[in-house]
């Protein structure tokens, strides 16, 4: 399994890259956590800014401090953070738009707003690659929209397409990848796309003229 790695470190943020099939902190699963890994890297007490699913790679943000994780959650709160993904979906959307459908909240027992503003950045045969940026942050938000919008991302045991199809060279996880954040400060951190779905999009552009819609 890849390890985590470090992106920026200062003396109150740490930035890390999560693989895919890491959790944030400890929630009783047999899945490794980036803060039983931080405490084996000497990187000290850190407190998760947001989180990412088990199944989604890229940037997460921990205060150092018990300040500055307070003033990271009032910006995500706020939407002042600009949060950018990539996901590979299925067949070819409109080539770009925005998603503004309120999602389902168990915990509050009602809708709640969710606005996803998506770009395509590249078409593949039957898949495109999307840049998405999130206005919200509602649960599964990404994946539950695009599902919606009958674009599923591929790999998503979930929100997944109907009926199966298959994908060539499947990397074996969720196509999801949280690429980019920028804070209001000027902050920017990015975490490259890692290489199991870069080999995989070097494989789709390869087959990308001959394969059928469809």
């Amino acid at each position: 399994m890849v390890d985590p790695t470090v992106l920026l470190k200062t003396d109150d943020l740490l930035a890390v890259a999560k693989p895919c099939g890491w959790v944030v902190h400890p929630v009783g699963t047999d899945a490794p956590d980036l803060l039983t890994w931080a405490g084996t890297q000497g990187l000290g007490r850190l407190r998760p800014a947001h989180r990412l699913d088990l199944d989604t790679s890229g940037v997460v943000l921990f205060g150092r401090t018990r300040e500055r994780t307070a003033e990271l959650g009032g910006q995500f709160t706020a939407g002042t953070v600009v949060k950018t993904y990539l996901a590979l979906v299925y067949d070819v959307p409109p080539p770009s738009g925005v998603l503004d459908a309120p999602l389902a909240d168990a915990r509050r027992g009602r809708p709640l707003e969710a606005i996803t503003r998506y770009e395509t950045v590249e078409v593949l045969g039957r898949f495109t690659l999307l840049r998405l940026m999130p206005e919200t942050g509602r649960k599964h938000q990404l994946r539950r929209h695009l599902h919606d919008f009958g674009f599923p991302i591929v790999g998503d045991p979930e929100y997944r397409v109907r009926p199966f199809r298959k994908v060539p060279a499947f990397p074996g996880r969720l196509w999801l990848h949280a690429a980019r954040i920028a804070l209001p400060d000027g902050t920017v951190v990015e975490a490259p796309l890692p290489s199991e779905l870069e080999a995989h999009l070097e494989v789709l552009r390869r087959g990308a003229r001959v394969l059928p819609l469809g």
